[in-house]
């Protein structure tokens, strides 16, 4: 007998419909208030917490597709939210940072993405917020142990 499938009661499904109701919910208001897509969001926070990088490390870090992450760069970079500048180790591309209107920005949107994640997460106490933190790692990790081809 083959076994059966009940989509709601799939892990995988659920994470990702968990996903993309928060996503989804804090998109809306970085949209309205702020003209930000998730993907250019990503970039501006990521930019903010680690600095200068390619968009290939920003692929990296925020395992967004080339696409996804070029798209948004060059939203921002229109918008003078992020600078782009030759990258010295490699001159096929560039360097994206903020600038001081992006760190404006991100200095506005930041505590707002802290009390949005506040209040999704109030009805769980700290220690289940660690253990929730500790087992997403878990199951990243293992997804990233399996090959794409099982």
């Amino acid at each position: 007998m083959t076994a059966t499938l009940k989509l709601d009661a799939f892990l995988p499904y659920r994470l990702s419909v968990a996903s993309n109701r928060v996503s989804g919910t804090i998109a809306g208001a970085y949209q309205a208030r702020f003209g930000l897509r998730i993907p250019e969001w990503r970039l501006v926070t990521v930019l903010a917490e680690f600095g200068s990088m390619s968009q290939q490390a920003l692929c990296g870090r925020t395992q967004m597709d080339k696409v996804t992450v070029s798209r948004a760069a060059i939203s921002l970079h229109e918008r003078g939210l992020v600078t782009r500048t030759p990258n010295p180790d490699d001159q096929r591309s560039h360097l994206l940072d903020l600038s001081a209107e992006g760190w404006a920005l991100y200095r506005q949107i930041a505590p707002q993405a802290l009390e949005f994640e506040r209040r999704i997460f109030a009805s769980l106490s700290d220690e289940e917020q660690a253990q929730l933190r500790k087992m997403l790692e878990r199951v990243e990790a293992a997804a990233a142990a399996i090959s794409p081809g099982f």
